[in-house]
């Protein structure tokens, strides 16, 4: 585990290099600044674990400097220093944030106790929010199909390591459900998990969403701000639509990767993370390289482990559970009685085609449970659209279904075979040929089919 990092405050020489070895000696890291201004350029300000600050600096105060650190987003436990302290000045310092107070001359065992606290204080409220996040949204894998079931395990097994993760789907398929269910079950599952929907960000601020900007860097920056890397550091950053990226995003990314370091817009100092990527795309990445669209180097980069994420309607038979689960769901987050689908819902709902997947299906349930004025809802609580649709396109509905069991049937021979045509065909009983006809019909890919 790599050492806490303690980052110190303090005009007086002695006292700085006195706390610098007190706490290495202990195994922290220490850095020592001794104005405001060197702490606002040092590398570690934002990064620290923990802040011991004096009260009274040549250019300001300790607790301005604490008020600073907290309107910038910085959350580490802070330890005040103090010559002449007063009761008055212990009050203003817990008002602005302070961990602890402590009065010079300093004591070893109060430095080290007031330090081991201040951290342990900070671990225990990341742990809450953690354990209050995942006990309150925690991802639920809700499904039986072999497609959705081979999608979960591929997951929970690339969870295990930090390689990176490439979710290939449609919109509305589950990509980040997954991706919350991969961080969860992994070794960065005490860190953040940090969300970034790529498509929905103007291309000329994914740079500082991504990587943060220094003040003044651009009109409008009136403080430095942090980027999503640095949120997400000990943890995941989730890059949704990850296809969506412009040429020199794509560029400052790849770094991030190859390097684990990056710099602000606008700035010069190197900041070093430590973070697990997952990325998601609804986009055909391979073929978007080919067009020169998206860098090779990235795009093998970022898909260690692809796995795709099949659309509902290849799954048909887990409507049901959806629609059950969404209803319970929405009901008990309303504080509505308990309502019930009937069983004339089901095959309206199962033989529709689903184009926006399970957040569609989402979306139908909550309208039908907030129009329904009973405690049942039927086929007449189903939106007219949908009902018509099913009416009109029966024929249309049973074959997508066929092609649907198809696709999955030479999926799981194809990537049994690792992708070998003519293995997979022997094991499909078809000939080499018909097999290769029936991919290009189903629109099959090594890249999609995973």
């Amino acid at each position: 585990m790599p050492s806490k990092r303690i980052l110190i405050v303090d005009d007086e020489e002695n006292i700085g290099r006195s706390l610098r070895l007190i706490l290495e000696r202990e195994g922290y890291a220490v850095n020592v600044c001794r104005t405001m201004a060197e702490f606002r350029k040092h590398p570690e300000a934002r990064r620290a674990d923990a802040y011991l600050l004096d009260m009274k600096l040549p250019d300001g105060n300790g607790i301005d400097l604490l008020r600073a650190v907290r309107q910038n987003g910085g959350a580490a436990p802070a330890v005040m220093i103090s010559g002449h302290g007063t009761i008055a000045d212990a009050v203003e310092a817990t008002r602005a944030g302070a961990f602890d107070f402590l009065e010079k001359p300093l004591s070893r065992d109060r430095v080290l106790v007031a330090v081991k606290n201040a951290l342990e204080h900070s671990s225990l409220k990341l742990e809450n929010e953690r354990l209050r996040e995942m006990v309150g949204s925690a991802p639920r894998m809700i499904g039986q199909s072999p497609a959705w079931v081979r999608a979960v395990e591929q997951a929970s097994m690339a969870a295990r390591s930090d390689a990176r993760v490439l979710l290939i789907g449609e919109s509305g398929t589950g990509k980040e459900l997954l991706a919350a269910h991969i961080h969860n079950s992994s070794p960065f599952s005490a860190g953040p998990f940090v969300k970034v929907n790529c498509a929905a960000i103007p291309t000329e601020l994914i740079e500082t969403e991504l990587f943060g900007h220094e003040k003044g860097s651009f009109t409008g920056a009136t403080n430095s701000r942090r980027g999503k890397f640095e949120m997400a550091d000990g943890g995941t950053i989730f890059l949704d639509e990850v296809g969506d990226l412009h040429g020199a995003s794509q560029a400052k990314l790849l770094r991030v990767l190859q390097e684990g370091e990056f710099h602000r817009v606008g700035g010069e100092q190197i900041i070093r993370v430590n973070v697990r990527v997952i990325s998601a795309t609804n986009r055909d990445l391979a073929a978007m390289v080919s067009q020169d669209k998206f860098r090779e180097d990235l795009y093998y980069r970022l898909s260690v482990v692809p796995i795709r994420v099949p659309a509902l309607r290849e799954r048909p038979h887990d409507v049901r559970l959806l629609a059950e689960y969404f209803l319970e769901d929405f009901c008990a987050r309303n504080n509505f009685k308990p309502k019930t689908l009937e069983e004339t819902v089901f095959p309206v709902l199962e033989s529709y085609g689903w184009p926006g997947n399970a957040r569609e299906l989402r979306n139908v349930i909550e309208r039908m449970a907030i129009l329904t004025p009973g405690e049942r809802l039927t086929r007449e609580s189903i939106p007219v659209e949908l009902r018509l649709q099913r009416d009109s396109g029966q024929k249309s509905t049973i074959q997508e279904a066929r092609e649907s069991a198809e696709r999955e049937h030479i999926l799981r021979a194809l990537e049994e075979s690792n992708w070998n045509v003519s293995g997979a065909a022997r094991a499909l009983g078809m000939e080499r040929t018909n097999l290769h006809k029936r991919i290009r019909a189903l629109g099959l890919s090594r890249a999609s089919g995973r």
